[in-house]
């Protein structure tokens, strides 16, 4: 279900969830292309985009991306008008929130995407009281994040074979 007034051009598997007092569409968000952000509760989706990026892709074993942690964690996801095409998580830290799992289709790469995804995932965070974000970034997107504001810090490291530096920023 989506927030009243709002369309969703594509299939939205799982429930978009409304922040109070939020005018009944702040956590969910439709972009000038057509795609639509929103936080779920159905993780069926999700998982399937993490499934093609992380598992197909980058070829990291499934026990490393289905971790146990999920239920932990706020989940967003990004639908256009051919289906479900990008998502992140968030774990709570008391005031911090961690990112992860930020995941973007092969075919909407490049496009904006992620950003816009990053951006309405943070001004949400910031709105339920989070003071930073932190993340842990391929190396391959450092560039991506520190675009976002985020700066690295710490050595580089190996999560699931593939080289990370974490990252944070305040929100």
């Amino acid at each position: 279900r989506l927030a009243r007034g709002t369309r969703c051009p594509g299939r939205l598997a799982g429930r978009l969830l409304r922040s109070p007092g939020d005018g009944g569409n702040g956590s969910v968000m439709k972009l000038p292309t057509g795609q639509v952000i929103g936080e779920v509760t159905d993780l069926r989706a999700p998982l399937a985009v993490r499934a093609e990026v992380f598992i197909a892709e980058q070829h990291v074993a499934p026990a490393e991306d289905v971790d146990g942690r999920d239920a932990d964690c706020l989940h967003w996801l990004v639908t256009d008008a051919k289906g479900s095409v990008a998502t992140l998580r968030v774990l709570p830290q008391g005031e911090v929130a961690k990112i992860q799992r930020v995941a973007v289709l092969k075919r909407a790469r490049g496009t904006g995407l992620g950003t816009a995804l990053m951006r309405h995932v943070m001004d949400r965070l910031a709105e339920r009281g989070f003071t930073r974000a932190t993340l842990g970034a391929q190396i391959d997107a450092l560039g991506f994040y520190e675009r976002l504001g985020f700066q690295a810090h710490g050595p580089v490291y190996d999560d699931a074979g593939i080289p990370h530096r974490d990252m944070d920023r305040d929100l």
